[in-house]
């Protein structure tokens, strides 16, 4: 499937890439985790305003996964077992992701245990519609959890 996609033939990739799939995936993740640290875990843990933060991930999250057309990579490895190879990396993913979430809400007001109870809710219906949006061919279906997602957390913030 890289082959096709980069338009590159196998002696190519592993000219690049010596250590072959494995190596491959440690890069794909390096890309990924710095990307979301820079894009979305960075300014929810740092925003001054927390709240715009939040919609900031949830575009991110929409451009990112272009609109449910995009699957997860890191939960696509978290199921397979490639999973074995980079248990911590993909484990640290997820919980940077919901911790993030947590600490935006937390700096807005709301309780840690509520804060972290939908933090973790937020990253599940995201992975949860990537993989719905996929299954069903409804790339809208990821849309509208983020909206109810914004919704729902513009309701908590509101309500602390």
């Amino acid at each position: 499937m890289i082959a096709r996609r980069t338009g590159l033939g196998k002696g190519s990739l592993y000219h690049f890439f010596p250590g072959g799939k494995e190596e491959m995936a440690a890069a794909v993740l390096t890309e990924i985790e710095a990307w979301f640290e820079a894009r979305m875990f960075r300014p929810l843990r740092e925003d001054p305003d927390p709240a715009a933060a939040l919609r900031a991930m949830l575009a991110q999250t929409d451009a990112y996964f272009r609109s449910g057309r995009r699957i997860c990579l890191v939960g696509a490895f978290a199921l397979s077992t490639t999973r074995d190879a980079f248990a911590r990396r993909i484990d640290a993913y997820f919980a940077a992701w919901r911790d993030a979430v947590a600490a935006a809400l937390a700096r807005a007001g709301v309780a840690r245990g509520p804060s972290l109870d939908l933090a973790e809710e937020t990253v599940t219906a995201i992975q949860g519609a990537l993989v719905t949006a996929s299954a069903l061919q409804d790339p809208g279906l990821f849309g509208r959890t983020l909206a109810r997602l914004a919704a729902r957390l513009e309701a908590a913030i509101a309500a602390a």
